[in-house]
């Protein structure tokens, strides 16, 4: 989970990790928009192997809800 938080947090030019939680619902985020939802789904796809879609990105409010849907994946 840490490191998954730590590639999420590379997305943003003004996040650091340690500002972020599982428990961080990321559409909240101020940096949040759909070039940021984009980049999630290639950064799942490059750094995990894992296809997401946009119904993936839907059903998931926070960063341990991506992070669990990641591991259901693989």
């Amino acid at each position: 989970m840490k490191e998954f938080i730590e590639k999420f947090a590379e997305i943003f030019d003004d996040v650091d990790a340690a500002s972020l939680s599982g428990d961080t619902k990321f559409r909240e985020m101020d940096d949040w928009d759909s070039i940021a939802g984009l980049s999630v789904i290639g950064m799942v796809d490059e750094e995990y192997g894992v296809t997401f879609n946009a119904d993936d990105m839907r059903s998931c409010q926070t960063i341990e809800d991506l992070y669990n849907k990641v591991q259901s994946k693989k």
